[in-house]
């Protein structure tokens, strides 16, 4: 029992730590891109470029002295970030990066993921309640009506992949692209996919639930340190989760294009490509 226990903890931390380096690294990218549009250099003193730049943030917010608001629901406050970011590391069990490269196969996998996907608003709208502000509870609001009108378009057009392949298992849907990606017959619903996950994850242009020039920061307005940072390493993994969706769902996963060609590549290969 113990080296059993001892093998699925070391599974799960071959897992996430990954994900959590590439969450870092997303940050920094998105803070370059951003610097190029601005015509500016962005982060580049710490590390080769910039690279250590988002650890050298997280130990920073990790070492900060947490501000609690005086009129601040305490346990709702800290419990709201942590609901956010734990929900946002549970929908990835269900993610096949292989044939065989998955924690749970669930049969049901996709109403797994709607699941937990539509929980996350409960993080955001106790976040803004808890605080006792103003500019955080309406930041909130206008976060989780976002949120729930664009998970109606995603919600759609994931309908359309299940009655093409009929089965809401991700690992079977996959495996339905084996002769041709989704993403060819599928194409104007891909892009409304696409718009959806834009807004559901707060992507310019539809950033207005953290409109600085109104609502100061939107939801987070009164957190900081590791409260802080736990609200964005939950935002940042939803990017790369439904990043990981869109590939699963129109370009075949951790199939190649010609399932048969002379160029092959590990599975998992695939789908981080």
């Amino acid at each position: 029992m113990l080296f059993t226990l001892l093998i699925i903890i070391v599974s799960i931390l071959t897992f996430f730590v990954p994900l959590l380096i590439s969450i870092a690294l997303l940050t920094l990218i998105e803070r370059k891109v951003l610097a190029a549009i601005q015509k500016r250099r962005g982060p580049n003193k710490r590390g080769f470029l910039g690279l250590l730049q988002p650890f050298s943030d997280g130990f920073k917010l990790v070492l900060k002295q947490p501000l609690l608001p005086l009129v601040a629901n305490k346990f709702i406050y800290f419990l709201s970030p942590i609901i956010t970011f734990s929900l946002s590391l549970f929908v990835w069990f269900v993610i096949p990066f292989d044939f065989f490269r998955i924690f749970v196969d669930l049969d049901l996998s996709i109403l797994y993921i709607l699941a937990f996907s539509s929980l996350t608003t409960y993080g955001l709208i106790l976040a803004g309640w808890s605080s006792n502000s103003r500019y955080a509870f309406l930041g909130s609001i206008r976060s989780i009506a976002q949120m729930l009108s664009y998970e109606v378009f995603s919600g759609l057009v994931i309908i359309n992949v299940i009655l093409l392949t009929g089965s809401v298992n991700v690992t079977e849907i996959v495996l339905a692209q084996t002769s041709m990606w989704f993403i060819i017959p599928l194409f104007p619903l891909f892009i409304v996919h696409f718009i959806a996950v834009l807004a559901e994850t707060n992507r310019p242009p539809f950033d207005l639930p953290e409109s600085e020039s109104e609502l100061v920061a939107g939801y987070h307005t009164e957190f900081s340190s590791i409260t802080f940072a736990l609200f964005f390493l939950g935002e940042y993994s939803n990017i790369i989760f439904t990043s990981a969706l869109l590939v699963l769902f129109f370009f075949g996963g951790w199939l190649p294009f010609f399932t048969y060609s002379f160029f092959s590549l590990p599975g998992f290969i695939w789908v981080y490509f």
